[in-house]
């Protein structure tokens, strides 16, 4: 599958990594359909990708407008071979701190959209990639999901987070294993440090500081870096049901 072929949905597509990957298919030539709750990012972006971009005001937590914009867009664009999940929260919250202990649905929350908002858009994204014509080599599409490096490096006040994103990392080879047969393949991206809008609110000192932690290079990643292994893991064929860590060899200190 080549990138300029690509008929893309990317979720949490107005900002931050997944305008990254949307810039980097539009570059190519290829059609994006962005999905994210923030419209006035989204319209703005959409303004600047040009007329193969179009915006869908989207709460990946509500199943039935997250069925509905699939639908739309893959109309919209005739077919879909790629979603990428990049929405997301990053909400931090200690099990037990000075104001008590962490309510249940602040949890809940977390993995609504994290994990359960992941698989929404990706159960959607497969039955649409079903129906499409394989390709010579028998693909019909591909699904990128976002984890992150505290699936595995989770710091303290990370409980809710590195739950959220290890269930990404849990999906990811029984997904790949199910749709292996429809020609689907599924990859995740573990990011580490990388310079998104919450980062990037914070002063110049302290995202230098958070870049020094990193052994090589030492400095935050940038968004097109996680486009590029997108649009890597979307031509290699054989990546697939594999977590990917996209991190410059960093392991994160308890705090």
């Amino acid at each position: 599958m080549l990138i300029q072929d690509t008929r893309a949905i990317v979720s949490g597509g107005a900002s931050g990594l997944g305008l990254a990957v949307a810039e980097l298919v539009v570059a190519a030539g290829g059609k994006v359909a962005l999905f994210d709750v923030n419209d006035q990012a989204g319209v703005a972006a959409v303004h600047r990708l040009g007329a193969a971009a179009s915006f869908h005001k989207v709460d990946v937590t509500a199943e039935s407008a997250v069925t509905a914009a699939v639908a739309a867009a893959t109309t919209a664009m005739g077919r879909l071979n790629l979603a990428v999940s990049c929405a997301g929260v990053g909400w931090p919250k200690r099990m037990v701190g000075k104001e008590g202990t962490m309510p249940g649905d602040f949890f809940r929350k977390v993995i609504e959209i994290n994990l359960i908002g992941t698989l929404l858009l990706c159960k959607e994204a497969a039955a649409a990639m079903q129906q499409n014509t394989p390709n010579a080599a028998g693909e019909r599409g591909a699904l990128v999901m976002t984890a992150s490096v505290a699936a595995f490096d989770g710091q303290i006040g990370q409980v809710a987070y590195a739950a959220s994103k290890g269930g990404v990392v849990g999906m990811t080879l029984p997904m790949a294993r199910e749709l292996a047969s429809c020609g689907i393949r599924v990859v995740t991206i573990a990011p580490g440090l990388f310079m998104t809008p919450m980062l990037a609110a914070l002063p110049e000192e302290a995202r230098d500081s958070l870049g020094k932690q990193v052994p090589f290079p030492p400095r935050l990643g940038q968004p097109s870096e996680y486009a590029q292994l997108v649009g890597q893991i979307v031509e290699n064929p054989m990546l697939n049901g594999e977590t990917i860590r996209l991190d410059g060899a960093i392991r994160m200190a308890p705090r």
